[in-house]
């Protein structure tokens, strides 16, 4: 990332004392706005401007300090990104170093000590050792420190939800007001949405989220129904989080992308970098969910969709309206960046007026985009929620990168497996693939490897995949079927890549983790 710019976005938020400007209702650890661009300016009422093309037609977006701006919280999150990106780009310019030394008469000791500084752990002591014999296994090194990168960026994480438990709760309490007793993120599996809730809605985990990732936003309706009978069995059983009878509903949100400088060819790959048929996929999918439920118990209308398109250049989203029925249309929607762009000189209460106005506006779209009417109250102060929390990434992009992101295509740093390490939320750290059998999962996989014989095994690296499974302590037996799982979908990897395995080309480490968030991660033996 770039780092001039985030030390002086941190030293930029020490007088607002974290002052907050944004949404009230919106939880206060990750409710934020960014500070003023400063890529081309150095003078507070100067301004940066960028062009943003859409295959069609451009536009210029100017950035500057937007009025709902929590300078504390960018300042935060930029920091994490530098941690954790450090940790992982840190690696192969360490190694290199390593390299060098190794004919050295005390090259494992030195090679200890470079590491201990520049990645924050050691080595494997045998492999350093041995080195003096066989040249140094430079992949296997490769492999462990990306691991160990993994290991302790989940450890820093976890350590942030602690401190974030106050803004969780407000987040739920807000949830809960907007009539939602349940809110289900499925997203594209693509590693530039994988900080989606912490980053780009600057949503913070909560009892009441649920987020999953699949190729083209092509989630599983099947899961996804029992998810939502085990959500509506509780509240029936223990009134968690409302009773039955209390009127809330179950929220599904869809999450496709696209890319604004470059739409057909870093768009999403499972759609062909097609928006339109990424959109149109995420619809299909969230009115299959819907029928679903109506079609086996009868009560859609306690069910609300919601489709959300992101641009991955900039961060910038579009949320699609529903209309008074519950239906979404591709042509009635609310563009973040020209909200962006339409309230960046108003004062916060101007601006989130104007905010609100922007999805009443959409609501009366006519043409293609006609709807029956206004969504309901609660789902209306939630988009303007999501497009105010929004507001906050726009400028975070704009002042860190000047409006546009420098890796607009794929930079992951590993490929993950299973039921994924929730706590590590960041654009481009790694590629999910959801699966509990690689057969099922095969789709979502090759294409995690296609990316990474381009990112990695082109550059002689190999691919690092992590697989993990969480597990259920108050469920007897449940961790050794979760470590069974592991195992066995390992087994299946590397029968399904055995050329890249025999070469040393693909890797894998297998971990587990107790269900609750902030669980520690433990590993498992059997890695490849």
């Amino acid at each position: 990332m770039n780092t001039r710019n985030a030390y002086a976005l941190r030293a930029r938020s020490a007088p607002s004392g974290g002052r907050r400007r944004g949404n009230s209702p919106e939880p206060r650890g990750d409710q934020a706005a960014a500070p003023q661009s400063r890529a081309k300016a150095s003078l507070p009422g100067q301004m940066a401007a960028i062009s943003h093309s859409t295959g069609t037609s451009s536009r210029v977006v100017r950035f500057g300090r937007h009025a709902l701006v929590d300078q504390a919280t960018n300042a935060r999150l930029a920091l994490c990104e530098k941690t954790v990106k450090g940790r992982f780009d840190g690696i192969v310019p360490t190694l290199k170093e390593i390299s060098a030394l190794q004919h050295e008469p005390d090259f494992p000791a030195r090679a200890q000590a470079v590491a201990l500084q520049q990645l924050g752990h050691e080595l494997p002591a045998e492999i350093l050792e041995k080195a003096w014999v066989s040249g140094l296994d430079l992949k296997a090194l490769f492999v462990y420190s990306k691991f160990q990168a993994l290991k302790l960026s989940a450890v820093q994480f976890s350590e942030d939800l602690k401190r974030q438990a106050e803004s969780a709760q407000d987040a739920q309490n807000f949830f809960l007001d907007c009539g939602f007793h349940a809110v289900d993120i499925s997203a594209c599996s693509d590693g530039r949405l994988k900080g989606l809730m912490r980053y780009i809605l600057r949503l913070p985990v909560t009892s009441l989220t649920r987020r999953t990732a699949y190729a083209g936003t092509l989630f599983d309706v099947e899961s996804d129904v029992q998810h939502w009978v085990a959500t509506e069995l509780s509240r029936f059983r223990e009134g968690v989080p409302s009773t039955s009878d209390s009127g809330t509903r179950y929220l599904k949100v869809a999450v496709y992308h696209t890319s604004s400088s470059q739409p057909c060819k870093q768009g999403c790959a499972a759609h062909g970098s097609n928006e339109h048929q990424a959109l149109e996929a995420a619809l299909e999918r969230l009115y299959q969910f819907r029928q679903a439920i109506e079609n086996a118990f009868c009560c859609g209308a306690s069910t609300d969709l919601l489709l959300i398109g992101v641009d991955t250049d900039t961060d910038a989203i579009k949320v699609h309206v529903p209309d008074a029925k519950g239906d979404l249309s591709a042509y009635r929607f609310v563009d973040n960046a020209q909200v962006y762009a339409d309230t960046l000189d108003l004062s916060a209460d101007r601006a989130r007026l104007a905010v609100y106005d922007a999805v009443r506006q959409a609501s009366q779209a006519s043409g293609w985009g006609v709807g029956q009417g206004e969504p309901h109250e609660g789902m209306r102060r939630l988009i303007t929620n999501l497009l105010i929390n929004n507001l906050s990434q726009i400028e975070y992009v704009g002042e860190l990168y000047g409006g546009r992101y420098p890796d607009i295509g794929h930079a992951e740093r590993y490929v993950i497996v299973g039921d994924g390490i929730e706590e590590v939320q960041m654009r481009n750290i790694s590629y999910y693939a959801h699966l509990n059998t690689v057969e099922e999962g095969a789709a979502d996989l090759d294409v995690g490897i296609k990316i990474f014989k381009g990112l990695n095994v082109s550059r002689g690296l190999p691919i690092p995949v992590a697989i993990h499974y969480r597990y259920d302590l108050r469920v007897p037996g449940s961790r050794d079927r979760a470590v069974a799982k592991a195992q066995r979908v390992q087994s299946a990897i590397m029968a399904r890549y055995p050329e890249l395995c025999a070469t040393g080309m693909l890797a894998c480490h297998l971990s587990v983790q107790d269900l609750p968030l902030g669980s520690p991660v433990e590993n498992v033996e059997g890695d490849c």
